[in-house]
């Protein structure tokens, strides 16, 4: 039997990222999306409170929690604002990778509290990798990433020609890439989200830190784990959405009563929370599955972040429908969800596609294609 009840250390633990978000993140959240970066202050009060730090193994001086402690401080957390939560420093997606590889301690990994390490696992067709004497040489503009701009290290994964798996490490003092913004006009402003164009960007034989079967298996193990985590951010934006939507609507009357009193509002508003129950049901029995199984549970993290992707997009969309045309206006922050679930839904792709991950991977097709999924 599961029991997702928490500890009181959870508990104490989500508390006070919970009143972080609702104090803090909330507060700040326009100036964020106008500077295009999370505050220094914001960004150092987090540092303290070890809150950017969850996923990093203890060898890196994390917390290295249980995924099932971290979707619930990571849902408290973007309850406050999914866009500063996106737009955090750190080591971001590679901090999963960093979590099942043999040694993470002995990257020489760049200092300061405002490094930006992205994860660029390559699909098939995003970059063209091409073998050479002096090991792999990559061509192409890889898919739009958080923390992209401004990062001086990337952790790339890979398939080489012939299925081989390849998990390697880029310094720009070693190797060459290049940033662009794009034309950013959605959502997560702050999130530094760009696209790494590689430019014969070579990856040497030292630069590469697994390969072969125990790259697959990290590989793998890691995106089961970043999508969990993101789907636990989906969780909180939606909850945000929800619980803003029922206070404003309490407070409106139409024709003499109350609007929740209509059954146009009170339908969808309880449909806003079916959703969003259901999806942090999945997070959770998600997170569970992957702590105990790692990559074996990847269906089980497939389905989670496929549901919450589509359940944040329905619920923030049906938050800015609820105020009416005010709902639009940003001196209402439910405009602002709805922006920041589109975009994590472009960031980490549709449910569809995620669906179709977890169809190839339980048929055997991903393995047959040389595709991980």
């Amino acid at each position: 039997m599961i029991s997702f009840l928490p500890t009181d250390e959870e508990r104490a633990f989500v508390e006070v990222a919970g009143e972080f978000a609702r104090n803090r993140l909330r507060e700040s959240a326009r100036d964020a999306e106008k500077a295009r970066t999370p505050s220094d202050d914001v960004v150092s009060a987090a540092h303290d409170l070890g809150l950017l730090s969850l996923e990093l193994p203890e060898s890196l001086a994390g917390a290295e929690l249980p995924l099932v402690s971290q979707v619930q401080v990571l849902e408290a957390l973007a309850f406050g604002d999914l866009g500063i939560v996106q737009g955090m420093p750190g080591l971001c997606d590679s901090a999963s990778v960093m979590r099942l590889l043999p040694h993470p301690e002995r990257l020489e990994l760049a200092d300061g509290a405002a490094q930006r390490v992205p994860w660029i696992h390559v699909e098939p067709g995003e970059v063209a990798v091409i073998v050479e004497r002096s090991g792999f040489r990559l061509e192409g503009v890889a898919f739009p990433r958080r923390s992209a701009l401004g990062a001086d290290q990337l952790l790339v994964s890979f398939l080489a020609p012939g299925g081989e798996a390849i998990v390697a490490w880029l310094d720009r003092t070693a190797a060459e890439w290049s940033e662009d913004a794009g034309d950013v006009r959605l959502g997560l402003l702050a999130a530094h989200i760009g696209r790494i164009g590689f430019e014969g960007t070579i990856v040497r034989p030292e630069d590469v830190l697994l390969r072969g079967d125990e790259a697959e298996q990290v590989i793998a193990g890691a995106k089961a784990r970043v999508a969990v985590l993101e789907a636990a951010k989906c969780v909180g934006v939606m909850r945000a959405s929800l619980e803003y939507t029922i206070e404003y609507t309490s407070q409106r009357k139409a024709f003499g009563q109350e609007i929740p009193k209509f059954q146009g509002v009170s339908f969808t508003v309880a449909d806003m929370a079916i959703e969003t129950e259901a999806a942090r049901n999945l997070v959770w029995q998600a997170a569970h599955a992957v702590d105990s199984r790692g990559a074996e549970a990847m269906q089980d993290a497939s389905r989670a972040l496929a549901y919450a992707l589509r359940s944040a997009r329905f619920v923030t969309n049906q938050g800015v429908q609820m105020l009416g045309g005010a709902g639009y206006l940003q001196e209402y922050p439910v405009e602002k969800w709805m922006r920041d679930a589109q975009a994590q839904a472009v960031l980490y792709g549709k449910e569809m596609e995620w669906f179709e991950r977890a169809g190839s991977r339980a048929l055997g097709l991903a393995e047959k294609e040389g595709v991980l999924v």
